[in-house]
């Protein structure tokens, strides 16, 4: 029996129809394939601006990297965004970033670097065979050499003026466009499988319900005590 399948089927039964359609319709859209990195953001408006742009292309989670400033969000900017999008902090042991990299590595991530210092890769020629993690810093001082030093590929965004970076949320969305549009024209199998579609809807509905934790585990052990 596949519990979190039941366990959705009740939680779902909670919501509104036209809710639990709208979670059917995006989550069927949602990708692992891309994790975002943002890199020791100290504006919160540009922090939460990236996070807008994951939910608007899919993008299931984002890493936040604190090695000197702290992650914060606004709300106004965010558009509740957080609510939907899965945020991991890396701020322990001495080096968080290099931390974050392993982490994302040892799950078969690659790192792909945005910088402007690259003739390497732009947005439209990187690999996208295998899942990347897609790593930004601040424009001010860009990726740390920690995130450069370990990236398996350096990518730029082309531009044809005077200044030499946008913004760290219109980088955002310009290359995960890019990357979202490659992918739909692939052949790779880069959205949510069903059962990961389902663990994602499960915690949607515990995010949207009043008490939605607590009705979680009073729904698994309903089933349980059946099962026995």
């Amino acid at each position: 029996m596949n519990m979190d399948k039941i366990v959705l089927s009740e939680l779902i039964e909670l919501l509104t129809e036209n809710k639990a359609t709208l979670f059917d319709k995006i989550a069927a859209e949602r990708t692992n394939h891309i994790n975002v990195v943002v890199e020791n953001l100290y504006q919160a408006h540009n922090a939460s601006a990236v996070l807008r742009t994951c939910d608007c292309y899919g993008i299931n989670k984002m890493h936040v990297i604190e090695n000197v400033n702290k992650y914060k969000v606004n709300s106004d900017i965010a558009l509740g965004a957080g609510k939907w999008v899965e945020t991991e902090t890396h701020v322990e042991g001495e080096q968080p970033t290099l931390e974050c990299i392993k982490t994302l590595k040892q799950r078969g991530y690659k790192i792909l670097a945005t910088t402007p210092h690259t003739d390497d890769f732009d947005v439209y020629n990187v690999p996208i065979n295998e899942p990347m993690a897609v790593f930004f810093g601040t424009e001010m001082n860009g990726l740390s050499d920690e995130v450069l030093n370990e990236a398996d590929y350096k990518v730029n965004i082309p531009m044809y003026g005077f200044t030499e970076s946008f913004n760290i949320s219109v980088s955002a969305a310009i290359l995960l466009s890019s990357l979202r549009k490659r992918l739909e024209s692939s052949e790779l199998n880069w959205k949510l499988n069903e059962e990961e579609q389902i663990k994602l809807k499960i915690a949607w509905c515990k995010r949207t319900l009043i008490k939605g934790e607590q009705i979680e585990r009073e729904v698994r052990r309903r089933i349980i005590g059946k099962e026995l």
